[in-house]
């Protein structure tokens, strides 16, 4: 039973995973920041509906980032603290990833999640249609010619927050661009549970964020 934190986006989401399945979820699937309101809350709830207790839990899983700053540093620091007083494992998750897995692409096709990062650049890698990565997390200027080695070749499907104003500037017959979509814990449970079989647990103590930028105060 893992207990899993996403909250690298505006998408305040926890959920339980059984061996690897979606027990529950809970998120507030809004465009305003609400972690620090309803993060603990949420875990609190979800546990209680499900009748599971902390004890009950084996390990805590957050998505990693990269994202808000704010948003990631919450979440991580709820995990670490659920991990320090239940003395259990941490288990961390590509957020990219886990946004990647909400889309089913032909055998051919690529999966590329986009995450707003601020003016026309965005959060960004790439997987297959097995969810196995074509090209490592880095930050990207979008221009109308960005990823045409992808979209040369196959069917490309672009999703999460930075897909608007990339559809916007990208007209490509082979782009798929859906909208409306964030990081949820829903897809971090497979995942999780992978890590936890292969006892592939963080430092409790000295577990970062994956920023990927460095923080700049606006």
């Amino acid at each position: 039973m893992i207990l899993c934190i996403e909250t690298a986006t505006t998408n305040c989401s926890v959920a339980i995973g059984n061996k690897g399945k979606l027990l529950a979820l809970k998120e507030d699937y809004s465009n305003n920041y609400s972690h620090a309101e309803r993060l603990h809350l949420f875990i609190q709830e979800i546990l209680k509906e499900n009748d599971l207790e902390p004890k009950d839990l084996s390990a805590i899983a957050v998505s990693k980032g990269p994202g808000s700053y704010t948003g990631l540093r919450i979440g991580v620091s709820a995990a670490k603290g659920l991990c320090f007083a239940l003395d259990l494992p941490l288990i961390s998750v590509p957020t990219l990833k886990t946004l990647a897995l909400q889309v089913k692409q032909t055998k051919e096709g690529f999966i590329i999640p986009l995450l707003d990062a601020r003016r026309m650049e965005v959060y960004t890698a790439g997987f297959n249609s097995e969810n196995r990565r074509v090209f490592d997390t880095r930050a990207e200027i979008l221009t109308p010619d960005s990823f045409s080695e992808y979209l040369e070749n196959a069917a490309v499907a672009f999703i999460g927050s930075g897909v608007e104003k990339f559809s916007q500037i990208c007209d490509h017959p082979n782009a798929t661009f859906i909208q409306g979509k964030l990081p949820s814990a829903a897809e971090m449970t497979g995942l999780a549970e992978e890590k936890f079989q292969k006892k592939k647990f963080e430092d409790v103590a000295y577990f970062e964020p994956y920023y990927l930028k460095d923080f700049v105060a606006g």
